[in-house]
């Protein structure tokens, strides 16, 4: 070529591809995608639109591909889909200040769902005042507005006070009822244990009581007094009555409500009872209770077991006289079976009369329908008693005349034990063995 003559050249065109833009150290990876290769699902995304905001619901693109993910940046972009992971991104990522409105839009939508709680009574609660310009009336007012209702008493748990923040109610504990200008006297029924037990029963919970606990410690020692001195009177009435303490001859307070369907926990009264083994065993014994308009006296057996009741039956098929001149007894005729005339009749209807309750209502097993004693072989109780009123159980002629009843019992619970429970069985099987000869003899 000559030399000094200008050449011309034309200009090199370098040919981009998608290998030497990712090998291509100075390439900027914002080069934006021409509009031909952009993706139709970023033109509808929601990030194109400046009106429209994102929801705190989870992406559908949060979901991961089932497809596998390209291996490499270069793979990727040959895909052609480098746009379409680009708004993916964009749209599982939004910037912060837009999560932070979507969420408090979110809060507050859901509040304004919620329904709004109206106060009490159609108006806002009102705040008892806490001594200042005013005096504490309103609280003392409250106070015994709700002391006074049943059922809603400040000392019961739940119960609510309406008094203002950091105002307190402090309520002492109640002590035992005064003596009302009768003194205790040992071995005396006072009047404060009846009216105890009456208290008790029309307030039986045992948040009451729990209050109350001074009154009915007070009325238990009471009874219990009671109950010694009458167990000397009882030693002497019977002498197979053992001297016990009060605690192995008192029926506890608390009742057994397992298979009940009365809920009241405690029973209305005090009771004991009297027999050769305490409150408890085989033995016929004496009973008392004390209540408020229904005290009872009365002694027998009550609910035996099998054995002791085919006793019983036995002993009335085979020889009825024995229980029939006990029932004629003229003070237990008197005291205890409504002053009814000398009659045997009268006497059995009398006492069967009170121990229907659970007999049999056909003769019972291995007897006849004819028996003439088939009314007091259907029995299964073998008791009698008698109600008290409040004068016979209080006051200090009370422990005479309770003694005087429980002497007029004493033939009867004799007899009883005499059968269910004989002392020498020997010598009484000897006496029917003696009978049965004699009666063959005759024979």
């Amino acid at each position: 070529m000559p030399r000094g003559r200008p050449t011309t050249s034309a200009p090199k065109t370098t040919t981009s591809t998608p290998l030497k833009r990712a090998l291509s150290p100075n390439s900027d990876s914002t080069t934006a995608t021409p509009p031909a290769r952009q993706s139709k699902r970023l033109k509808s995304s929601p990030l194109t639109s400046s009106t429209t905001k994102t929801t705190p619901k989870k992406s559908p693109y949060f979901t991961k591909s089932t497809s596998s993910e390209p291996e490499s940046e270069i793979e990727a972009e040959a895909s052609g889909y480098e746009d379409e992971d680009a708004s993916a991104s964009a749209i599982s990522s939004p910037p912060e200040s837009e999560k932070e409105d979507d969420e408090e839009e979110y809060v507050s939508s859901e509040e304004d769902k919620k329904p709004k709680r109206k106060a009490k009574g159609g108006s806002a609660k009102k705040a008892v005042p806490n001594g200042k310009g005013s005096t504490a009336g309103d609280v003392v007012a409250a106070t015994a507005k709700a002391i006074v209702q049943k059922g809603k008493e400040l000392w019961r748990p739940g119960v609510k006070s309406d008094l203002a923040p950091g105002e307190e109610v402090f309520i002492k504990l109640p002590k035992a009822r005064g003596d009302g200008g009768v003194k205790y006297q040992e071995g005396i029924i006072h009047p404060n244990t009846m009216l105890f037990l009456g208290d008790l029963k029309a307030n039986n919970d045992r948040e009451w009581l729990k209050m109350h606990d001074a009154d009915y410690r007070q009325s238990k020692k009471d009874f219990d007094a009671f109950v010694e001195k009458m167990t000397d009177k009882m030693t002497e009435i019977d002498e197979t009555i053992p001297e016990l303490p009060p605690k192995d001859l008192t029926f506890r307070i608390y009742r057994d409500i397992r298979f009940s369907s009365d809920p009241t926990p405690y029973k209305t009264h005090f009771s004991v009872a009297w027999s050769r083994t305490g409150r408890k065993g085989p033995y016929a014994g004496y009973y008392l209770q004390i209540k408020p308009s229904g005290s009872f006296i009365g002694g027998g057996l009550w609910c035996p077991e099998a054995a002791p009741l085919a006793a019983m039956r036995k002993d009335i098929d085979r020889k009825s006289d024995r229980l029939k001149s006990v029932l004629l007894d003229p003070a237990m005729r008197k005291e205890f079976l409504s002053g009814i005339s000398k009659d045997d009749k009268k006497a059995v209807k009398a006492f069967v009369e009170q121990n229907k309750e659970n007999a049999l209502k056909t003769k019972p097993k291995g007897y006849d329908a004819e028996n003439p004693n088939i009314s007091l072989l259907r029995l299964r109780n073998y008791t009698i008693g008698r109600k008290l009123s409040d004068e016979e159980v209080v006051g200090p002629k009370a422990p005479e005349r309770i003694a005087a009843l429980m002497a007029t019992l004493k033939p009867f619970i004799t007899y009883l034990n005499s059968v269910v429970m004989p002392d020498d069985p020997v010598e009484e099987s000897d006496e029917e063995s003696d009978g049965s000869s004699s009666d063959a003899e005759a024979a």
